[in-house]
């Protein structure tokens, strides 16, 4: 029997170069071995200002790019958070064997609570504080074995271990314990402008990220635009160069090479050949998504895989809400 993975993208905007190689990239490589679940997760999507016609079309973006990137409807469960209603019904369940101190640690919603408001009151929605049990909820209605994860995402699936722990232990066996799996390169591509920082649609620079819906040319001017450093020289080096780092991260995962080969290949070349030959792999990447992605986009083939994807993650997921219900005594 096939383990089984899970995994999913936020609904708030682009989907970046970032996302591809951080989630997407390692879930078309597993499909071939294992059972796969991905989702577009709205619902977490409800934590940032919105507007509704424009997360409406997000959503639907981001299905279609999922299929795009290369997941397919006979080894992929594919589906919309929102429409699966246990995903949130489970969440609350787990939020109320979550203490306040957990949620509070989380980086994220530190990060956040530095935002005031002139009167001193802080101005961050509860969903940011409780999503983190959302998205344990995603986990553990599956009973999957692994989530694969950027580094930035490692505490939420350490909480969901945790509450998933501390279910089983109160009330008997429920969940499956999953774990994480984290490229050892590529799981965090950062800003092309700024290298110390993530590749976020968030960003105020338009030129430090690749959306991958980005016109190629465009795509192309941004890595030539991209920051390296004064060295001169092309090496794995995320401390002292973390732009040519960076752009070597891109081009490794994307070459299915080692970082020693890539290394090797730009050994005594200047950041102007590397730049090429990335934006070169980056842009091929670029035009293949996008040609399969107007074909799905506007199509019933589309709806099909939703609804398809939707009928069997709510099976199941009914079937784990059923024993959580009655196992804690609902």
């Amino acid at each position: 029997m096939k383990k089984r993975i899970i995994s999913a993208i936020t609904t708030t905007g682009k989907i970046t170069l970032g996302n591809y190689i951080g989630a997407i990239k390692q879930i078309v490589d597993y499909q071939k071995d294992y059972e796969v679940f991905m989702f577009v997760a709205d619902l977490h999507a409800l934590t940032t200002p919105f507007e509704p016609k424009q997360l409406q079309e997000n959503i639907r973006h981001a299905a279609a790019l999922y299929l795009a990137c290369g997941l397919k409807p006979e080894s992929a469960t594919i589906f919309i958070q929102s429409q699966v209603k246990e995903h949130a019904n489970l969440g609350w369940v787990l939020s109320c064997h979550t203490t306040m101190g957990e949620l509070q640690r989380m980086t994220q919603f530190k990060d956040k609570a530095n935002i005031k408001t002139a009167n001193g009151t802080e101005k961050i929605p509860t969903g940011i504080l409780t999503y983190p049990t959302l998205m344990a909820a995603d986990i553990l209605l599956y009973d999957v074995d692994i989530v694969p994860v950027g580094r930035d995402q490692k505490q939420h699936i350490e909480l969901t271990r945790n509450i998933a722990t501390r279910m089983n232990n109160k009330y008997g066996e429920i969940f499956k314990i999953p774990t994480e799996s984290i490229q050892k390169h590529g799981a965090k591509i950062m800003d092309l402008q700024d290298p110390t920082k993530k590749m976020s649609k968030s960003s105020s620079n338009a030129k430090g990220y690749i959306s991958l819906l980005d016109d190629v040319n465009v795509a192309r001017k941004k890595i030539a635009s991209a920051i390296t450093d004064s060295l001169n020289q092309v090496k794995f080096d995320p401390e002292n160069q973390p732009g040519v780092s960076n752009l070597l991260t891109i081009y490794s995962v994307l070459k299915n090479m080692s970082m020693s080969d890539c290394e090797k290949q730009f050994q005594g070349q200047n950041y102007g050949v590397l730049k090429t030959a990335v934006a070169d792999v980056v842009c091929e990447l670029l035009t293949t998504i996008q040609n399969n992605f107007k074909q799905l986009i506007n199509s019933s083939k589309l709806d099909d895989i939703l609804k398809e994807g939707q009928q069997t993650a709510s099976k199941l997921a009914s079937q784990k809400l059923a024993l959580v219900y009655k196992k804690i005594g609902l």
